[in-house]
């Protein structure tokens, strides 16, 4: 028989003191199921919500400045909700959660704040700059059903704040810039991704961010890009390796001229063989396709669209990909592409088109990332469920003693 429980999140040793009134408005909020007969053992460190919790957890990795944001509000969408900072905790949060959801940016596992980083010379990047022992500790702790008390990375201040309360959802996603980089976390990864931008589009995105978002002068951008790159090609790129989707954005090769980024290439890189995770093709799978869908059908001004689609290897592991060149026109004329595209993992006919206009106003919506993006947050809601079916009725048992909690819960 299963009972609700109040207790305290599993408490880790911290840099700094966490003050109780900070997190009084979420702890009261914190509710576990718990059987009878473990209840007692548990309450010192920390409860699992049930025996029959299971928490997905996906990884996302890429660098600063490379649509991490963006990509995880088509994530959350594809998945039904719309992710919010938790309610009642600190203004500066980087967290959001959602109905089924919770992304954690694992910048707030900094070990070293702004000053401490300039103090020892060293950049975010850098291993010596993150904790990768609390990490792991706390992805393995929500993992199991166990709620924790992670810590916050003031991105304003450049300091580090109070925890913050984090539940145990039933898919958490942890982006950041290494995720992947630890074998420990890569361990309790359901699916890793890696978006993959190569420097002449990033160095254009970086400065229509920080020079229109942030007010920063092209020459700190330039200074900013070179002190990190060694860092980047050291610690950050070569997590791709680990992945098990991978979205590269290139410059176009419908345009001469090699430096043009308005115009972008993204491929979606799928490994074979990855659990509940079926590649996408275009077509006829396992075939080469290259494909100028017809100007009839899909308008789109110069240099026009083309599509790729066939078999790759990707460090050495066989992978298939589908690749989008050029942008589109009208994005309600995307049902006819989808039209030739299988496996997309959708619940109805013309969703990811639906997907795709529900959010046209996001960056790369007109083109192959929004796309990649979109297809990839439907596999990851079909990963999810093929992983809860594959527990049983686990997930319904979770769902009725969520609400047997929330009824009993305290106002």
């Amino acid at each position: 028989m299963s009972v609700c429980s109040l207790y305290p999140a599993l408490r880790v040793t911290m840099p700094w003191s966490c003050s109780e009134s900070h997190l009084g408005s979420c702890r009261k909020q914190l509710m576990f199921c718990v059987s009878r007969t473990t209840a007692r053992r548990r309450a010192s460190t920390g409860v699992s919500c049930s025996a029959d919790t299971r928490t997905v957890v996906i990884g996302l990795a890429a660098d600063s400045g490379c649509g991490k944001s963006t990509f995880m509000r088509r994530l959350t969408s594809a998945l039904g909700g719309v992710a919010e900072p938790p309610r009642g905790c600190d203004a500066y949060s980087n967290t959001l959660v959602g109905d089924a959801t919770t992304v954690i940016c694992l910048d707030d596992y900094h070990a070293l704040d702004r000053e401490g980083r300039k103090e020892k010379g060293v950049t975010a990047l850098d291993p010596k700059a993150n904790n990768f022992d609390l990490m792991y500790e706390q992805v393995r702790a929500l993992k199991s059903g166990v709620a924790v008390e992670k810590p916050v990375y003031n991105h304003v201040t450049g300091r580090l704040d109070p925890p913050e309360l984090i539940r145990p959802p039933n898919i958490l996603f942890i982006e950041g810039l290494h995720p992947l980089f630890d074998p420990r976390i890569r361990s309790l990864l359901d699916l890793s991704i890696y978006l993959d931008i190569s420097n002449e589009v990033k160095f254009a995105w970086k400065i229509q961010r920080d020079m229109a978002e942030r007010g920063e002068s092209l020459e700190s951008i330039k200074a900013s890009i070179k002190a990190r790159k060694s860092d980047f090609d050291m610690y950050i790129d070569p997590q791709k390796q680990y992945a098990d989707v991978i979205i590269e954005v290139l410059p176009t090769r419908l345009i001469p001229d090699k430096s043009a980024t308005e115009v972008l290439r993204v491929r979606l890189v799928m490994r074979e063989g990855v659990k509940h995770f079926t590649p996408v093709y275009l077509f006829d799978e396992g075939s080469t396709i290259s494909w100028t869908p017809c100007g009839g059908k899909l308008s789109c001004s110069y240099p026009g669209i083309r599509f790729f689609y066939g078999p790759d290897t990707y460090f050495s592991d066989e992978a298939s990909v589908l690749e989008m060149d050029g942008r589109f026109d009208r994005l309600d004329e995307l049902i006819y592409v989808e039209s030739h595209l299988s496996n997309l993992s959708t619940k109805y006919y013309g969703e990811v088109t639906q997907q795709m206009l529900k959010h046209a106003d996001f960056p790369g919506s007109n083109d192959g990332t929004g796309l990649f993006q979109t297809i990839v947050g439907l596999k990851v809601r079909q990963l999810y469920e093929q992983i809860i079916a594959g527990d049983g009725s686990h997930g319904l048992k979770r769902e009725q003693l969520r609400r047997r909690c929330l009824r009993l819960s305290p106002v």
